[in-house]
């Protein structure tokens, strides 16, 4: 039983890293395909992405939305919870519903609406409106993060401040703030990882300033090749690095 719970867990971890295992090992191709048989081990993919200015200006690009949508949905997120952990509104749960619906929605369908509302409000294709479109489609997580690390300790930490005479910018900013600390730090983490690789809004919401993953979808449409994968291969590097971090900082540190 043991041998099967063993060659369960292998088989899943080749499932889910293989792929990027191979996309990784043929970025140091030696040739001009990515396939079978490998020639390398080159840098030459890496020095010609790094020497790329729309690549790298692409990267810059995804950077500034990234943390930018990120630290407005986690704001938003945080003061959304907060509202509901302090006063039961009529109606609350359905409230609570719609502000995550979009979580539940395609983000294809979310692009073409946001595509139609830029246009209607004057707002062209940008960098700024695809920062309007993450945080659409990021702020339903943080919500869902910090209200859930909301609990009855907190409301009652937080009624305290208020009795004591603390001013609501006072609760929120020295007392419920530190206390979910981790829970802020998962929700900025997370989005900036969901809002890093996001291509369908980015490319719905973009014309002339784009963010990485649709520069690389310009890239591949002249067909595969090393300089591709050693560009997704630094992308799954950040990622990575995010994830890490995540569990140096936070999951590390709520264990002890």
């Amino acid at each position: 039983m043991r041998i099967l719970s063993w060659a369960y867990l292998a088989l899943m971890f080749a499932f889910i890293l293989l792929p990027v295992a191979v996309l990784v090992v043929f970025s140091f191709q030696d040739g001009r395909l990515p396939v079978p048989p490998f020639k390398g081990p080159t840098l030459e993919w890496y020095a010609k992405v790094l020497a790329d200015r729309d690549l790298m200006a692409a990267l810059g690009n995804s950077m500034l939305v990234a943390l930018a949508s990120s630290a407005v949905s986690v704001l938003l997120g945080f003061l959304a919870a907060a509202g509901f952990a302090r006063a039961r509104l009529p109606g609350s749960a359905l409230l609570r519903g719609l502000i995550i619906a979009p979580m539940t929605v395609s983000y294809l369908i979310i692009g073409l609406g946001l595509l139609q509302a830029v246009n209607w409000i004057g707002l062209r294709p940008s960098l700024m409106a695809t920062g309007i479109g993450h945080v659409v489609i990021n702020l339903p997580l943080c919500f869902a993060i910090l209200a859930a690390s909301i609990g009855a300790p907190q409301q009652s930490a937080l009624r305290a401040a208020r009795d004591l005479g603390a001013g609501e910018r006072q609760v929120l900013s020295l007392v419920l703030a530190p206390m979910i600390a981790p829970s802020l730090a998962a929700a900025f983490f997370l989005s900036f990882t969901f809002s890093w690789d996001e291509f369908i809004i980015a490319f719905l919401l973009t014309r002339f300033d784009v963010t990485l993953p649709v520069e690389i979808w310009s890239m591949l449409r002249s067909g595969l090749s090393p300089e591709t994968n050693a560009v997704g291969a630094l992308v799954f590097l950040v990622s990575v690095l995010v994830v890490v971090t995540l569990e140096l900082l936070l999951f590390r540190k709520a264990a002890k």
